[in-house]
């Protein structure tokens, strides 16, 4: 059986990082969002807060994230997907959602020199009110086109808190909820089989 772990959650709360992390530790493959879409906004030479912009009017560019997510389960492949809507797509997923103080996310994203593709900015406040307005606009666009809340924390199986905990806490507390999973998600087979 193929497991997919998706990680849900605003810019800087540390999806890419948990991701490679996780996806190191348990041997998976690592899929991100981020990074396709950073290529497309490459593509069309723009930066990834006006790409969200563009998919008010494109919806291809939506579709053609999208379904790589609706791909990932059919390759029976153990995945970490970086995916703030990969919860949606991939039900059968264990659904992780990272929470972060803005302020705080701000500054990871002004610290972050490894970001390509994106603005950079002058000051922390300016990665602060870039992030507020890219999470509206993905929470407005995912609404609208899935009718999907990204933001309601019942959405997932485990929600996390990661503004001041190290990535080796989050990550072994995510592994922890995960092999809970995993048992629940045996146990469940074993009894539908015993049904049949």
């Amino acid at each position: 059986m193929a497991y997919i772990i998706t990680l849900s959650g605003q810019l800087g709360s540390g999806k890419s990082t948990i991701g490679k992390m996780l996806a190191e530790k348990l041997g998976y493959s690592f899929y991100s969002t981020g990074n396709m879409q950073r290529q497309i906004a490459a593509r069309y030479g723009v930066t990834t807060l006006e790409l969200n912009e563009m998919c008010k009017t494109n919806p291809e560019i939506d579709r053609e994230i999208d379904s790589v997510l609706i791909d990932l389960p059919l390759t029976a492949q153990n995945y970490i997907v970086d995916s703030r809507v990969a919860f949606h797509f991939i039900p059968s997923s264990f659904k992780v959602k990272l929470n972060v103080e803005t302020a705080i996310a701000g500054e990871r994203i002004f610290n972050d020199t490894a970001r390509s593709g994106e603005k950079k900015y002058q000051q922390v406040k300016d990665a602060v009110e870039a992030l507020i307005s890219r999470r509206a606009l993905e929470v407005e666009r995912f609404k609208r086109i899935y009718n999907v809340d990204i933001d309601n924390d019942y959405n997932f199986d485990y929600v996390i808190d990661t503004t001041y905990k190290t990535p080796d806490e989050i990550c072994d507390l995510i592994l922890k909820r995960f092999e809970k999973f995993k048992r629940s998600l045996e146990i469940a087979l074993k009894q539908e089989e015993t049904d049949c």
